[in-house]
């Protein structure tokens, strides 16, 4: 028997969605973005040292930022280009219609997050991420508010402590390497990218989707399924939907 969301289900909160930014509702890495028009030379250095695990993400940022050369008008007109998925916002319209709060949740810079859902009358989405200040006219630099001292990654934002923290089931929303830890947490999973083949290879009960016009059903599906008594024989409390592949 399997066991679904429901929005009936016990609790204060149905459930709530934390959901990725760069890479998932964006189809660019804002902060790659960035970087390859401003940065002076050696952030590829520094990503190269975060891929083979010598940094965590929280260094690895935190120098790359710091070499970001560029005013906040320069910065704006990028930030102006960079397109999301045009279906997430009927994603967003369905979360809200059930009632279901969604978390932008990133390892990203939210000022940028912020800007670019402005821009596409999303800025009232709640946005978990690192802190990009400027402190001259054409430096930049990063806070880390939702660090972490625990943090397995050593990332700037933990999804882990965010989701945590969360009330009711979490559904997770994400595609790459900083949604791998917190996807091992979340009652279900929608994958898409590396994150795929990541749930794949742990087990972790999820629902492939390419766009936001392929989770719309799955997400829909989940919310109108009824919760059931669970069958004592086949019920696993830590994996409570089957995967959908």
């Amino acid at each position: 028997m399997t066991i679904r969301l429901s929005h009936e289900c016990n609790g204060d909160l149905p459930c709530s969605i934390l959901c990725d930014f760069d890479g998932t509702i964006s189809p660019e890495d804002t902060t790659d973005t960035l970087l390859a028009r401003f940065a002076l030379p050696g952030w590829e250095t520094l990503e190269q040292q975060w891929l083979a695990g010598e940094i965590g993400s929280e260094e690895c940022m935190s120098g790359q930022i710091a070499l970001l050369d560029m005013t906040r008008d320069a910065l704006d007109n990028c930030l102006s280009g960079i397109p999301i998925d045009p279906a997430f916002k009927y994603f967003v319209a369905l979360a809200q219609r059930f009632s279901v709060p969604l978390t932008i949740v990133s390892d990203g810079l939210d000022y940028a997050i912020q800007r670019i859902l402005d821009h596409h009358g999303l800025g009232h989405l709640p946005i978990i991420a690192n802190h990009l200040e400027q402190y001259s006219e054409r430096r930049w630099k990063l806070s880390f508010p939702w660090r972490d001292d625990h943090c397995r990654h050593a990332s700037g934002v933990c999804k882990c402590a965010v989701a945590q923290t969360t009330k009711g089931r979490v559904l997770m929303v994400g595609d790459g390497r900083s949604d791998f830890c917190v996807s091992q947490q979340a009652d279900h999973v929608l994958a898409r990218g590396d994150l795929i083949e990541e749930c794949r290879r742990q087990g972790i009960t999820h629902t492939v989707f390419h766009h936001f016009s392929d989770a719309i059903p799955s997400l829909e599906r989940l919310l109108h399924t009824p919760a059931r008594e669970p069958d004592p024989t086949s019920f696993n409390p830590l994996m409570p939907w089957k995967t959908h592949d």
